[in-house]
């Protein structure tokens, strides 16, 4: 058994009741983006631009994450969703829809594509909980936290992986994330970043992976070889016992990375692999490069990397180290422009730009720290003063809301109860204070398994926590804080409450609406 990291990690998670919330939904003709451009093998392939030019969502839960994926009106609808906050097991819970293939305890990005995931305001953190993406396609997780994601003991989530990806999956770009264990497989603890079955044409760029027995690694055996074209530029690899990464077949291209305190092997080339290594920084570490643990041999082209302090172990049956003075097994074409920072100034631009919450900063090839602009490209239309349609983006099915009824608890003056089931976003109902119960009624039992609230533009994110309440019965269908879109089990009834608990200011609901499914 391999030797384990020293640290261990605080791994006590309170345990809450599942809560549906929502996030603000923020449809906008210029939708958010993620900030820069992919980078790397995920250019290859059509590009990877995830939910590029499609609704915005903030999401403050995993079970928010779900219900925005379930939200939209098709599985490759593009939506940017936006993160804030801390995302654990007592808040991520499975939300189903035709649109969406989630599950409990992991975010499921499962049979989609076209997705932005993005850390934004105070941060980002997925707490003892993995993501797992899963025959899907055209994905951006961006300035994250993942920490402490366990395959044994409890809480256990995604098999182990702070990010895994399984099962035909293609153009994946993971930008300016941290990645992070507090021990070996001993803890609990299995790969940082993981690719098989079939994964192809993902870049890993101005990322941190530390304080774990395995960074990650690429085919899930000898045998699986059909992942590859995978790039790992700018990333910051510390603490790591092995696999940084462990590659079986495929291609990878490996630059500018500066790896400190590698315990047993660093970048392991193996069952066929050929690796293309320029221009890195290897610190205090052990056989940096070769091929480890199998005599199945794998093969690199290597140039311009400094190896300081690197010790290297003897070649033997199932160890063939690259070292001491590493030369090329193999010649790698690379079909994408790319700058290289020169190898000695590694260790700092790499300090200056990694990692989440870091201003996502990159290098411009010069050593010099850069902060991009979004990817959003401008109007292509010129400015014009005539006042955009008032009608909201359509949800998917029939809303059930138009031609029903409508009462609440309060209003304000000037605002009516029938203007949450008018399509117009321009007119809303509000109540009195800052609480208040709008509600939304049919003349017979109605089947509602879905709930969209919107504010009126302008207003968006004074609604605080609220409950969704079959008034038939009183039942609690869901609750949660922020508008957006609600999915809870599929329910006859008569009457439908939306009950606003607490909000800042005055609130406003502009449309309530309800859908089948």
């Amino acid at each position: 058994m391999r030797r384990s990291v020293v640290l261990r990690g605080q791994a006590v998670l309170a345990t809450a009741a599942v809560v549906i919330a929502v996030g603000v939904s923020l449809p906008s003709p210029q939708a958010s983006a993620a900030v820069g451009s992919a980078t790397g093998y995920a250019t290859q392939n059509g590009g990877t631009t995830g939910g590029a030019g499609g609704q915005t969502v903030r999401a403050t839960t995993g079970t928010a994450i779900h219900a925005a994926l379930c939200g939209r009106p098709s599985s490759s609808t593009p939506i940017t969703i936006e993160v804030t906050g801390t995302i654990n097991h007592g808040n991520t819970s499975k939300v189903s829809g035709l649109s969406c293939n989630t599950a409990a305890g992991v975010i499921e990005l499962k049979q989609i594509s076209n997705v932005t995931i993005i850390g934004v305001g105070s941060g980002a953190l997925f707490d003892q909980l993995g993501i797992h993406i899963r025959d899907s396609s055209n994905i951006i997780i961006q300035n994250v936290t993942v920490r402490n994601v366990k395959k044994s003991g409890s809480p256990t989530s995604n098999g182990g992986d702070a990010i895994g990806m399984e099962s035909t999956v293609r153009n994946v770009w993971v930008d300016h994330v941290t990645l992070e264990a507090s021990g070996g497989e001993s803890e609990g603890y299995d790969g940082l970043f993981d690719m098989k079955d079939n994964t192809q044409y993902v870049t890993l760029s101005y990322s941190i992976l530390r304080n774990s027995g395995r960074g990650g690694l690429v085919g899930s055996s000898e045998s699986d070889r059909s992942n590859g074209y995978i790039t790992y530029h700018h990333n910051l690899y510390e603490n790591i016992d092995s696999r940084t990464p462990l590659l079986r077949g495929g291609i990878a291209h490996i630059y500018n990375n500066h790896y400190v305190s590698l315990r047993e092997s660093g970048i392991n080339s193996r069952a066929g692999a050929r690796a293309k290594v320029e221009n890195n920084y290897f610190r205090n570490s052990k056989d940096v490069l070769g091929t480890f643990y199998t005599d199945e041999r794998g093969y690199w082209q290597v140039s311009g990397n400094i190896f300081d302090n690197v010790t290297w172990s003897s070649a033997g049956s199932e160890n063939y180290p690259a070292g001491p003075n590493p030369t090329s097994t193999t010649t790698v074409s690379i079909p994408y422009s790319y700058s290289l920072d020169g190898a000695s100034c590694v260790p700092e631009i790499v300090r200056q730009t990694v990692g989440a919450n870091t201003g996502l900063k990159v290098s411009n090839g010069s050593c010099s720290p850069q902060t991009p602009g979004p990817t959003t490209p401008p109007p292509t239309t010129p400015p014009t003063t005539t006042p955009p349609p008032t009608t909201p983006p359509p949800s998917g099915g029939t809303n059930l809301s138009i031609g029903a009824g409508s009462d609440g608890s309060s209003k304000a003056s000037g605002t009516s109860y029938g203007n949450v089931r008018d399509g117009d976003l321009s007119t809303y109902w509000s109540p009195t204070g800052s609480t208040g119960t709008i509600s939304i009624k049919w003349g017979s039992a109605t089947r509602v398994s879905r709930v969209v609230i919107r504010e009126p533009s302008g207003t968006q994110g004074s609604i605080g926590s609220w409950q969704l309440i079959n008034n038939d019965n009183g039942a609690v269908l869901a609750a949660g804080s922020g508008a957006g879109s609600i999915t809870f089990s599929a329910t006859a009834m008569s009457k439908i409450n939306f009950k606003i608990n607490s909000s800042s200011g005055t609130p406003r609901v502009g449309e309530f609406e309800t859908y089948a499914s």
